[in-house]
């Protein structure tokens, strides 16, 4: 490569990388897991606990493994415990939220496969920042059906 086209194309990588301004910050996802299931059981949960050190929201959720994943919370409606929908979750900066069983969660529907303990599967989280998403790959452990939240001395 001539000297003058070299410099060009570091010039062009160099403004077109810095155009974009500085990468948003990357959230920590840690206690990830899914509850595993039984042959033919086609929904289940997945859990974990992200904090990101700005303000963002986890927008979305997929898996390879099911047909949809869709974000969800629990809460008291009277003396009733409902479930629903919900389109973004707040991630305020520095503050762990928790998606756990009983509150907000994900739930994977259409599974194409059953989940057994052990396992690992992918989750591909969709985090806005300042307007601008981004997707954060997670590996999730598959837990008993029982499982209640991640337990380390469960599965080594």
């Amino acid at each position: 490569m001539r000297p003058r086209l070299l410099l060009s194309a570091l010039l062009l990588s160099f403004f077109q990388a810095h155009a974009a301004g500085p990468a948003a910050p990357t959230p920590t996802v840690g206690e990830a897991w899914v509850r595993g299931t039984v042959p033919a059981q086609k929904v289940t949960g997945a859990f974990f606990i992200l904090t990101s050190p700005v303000n963002a929201a986890l927008t979305g959720v997929s898996a390879p493994f099911a047909e949809r994943a869709e974000l969800h919370e629990m809460k008291m409606d009277g003396n009733t415990m409902q479930m629903r929908m919900i389109a973004r979750l707040p991630l305020p900066a520095g503050k762990p939220v928790a998606l756990t069983p009983g509150g907000y969660h994900v739930m994977l529907f259409g599974l194409r496969q059953r989940l057994a303990p052990g396992e690992n599967v992918p989750l591909t989280l969709t985090i806005e920042t300042d307007g601008r998403a981004r997707q954060v790959q997670v590996q999730a452990r598959v837990m008993p059906l029982d499982a209640k939240a991640f337990d380390d001395h469960v599965h080594p």
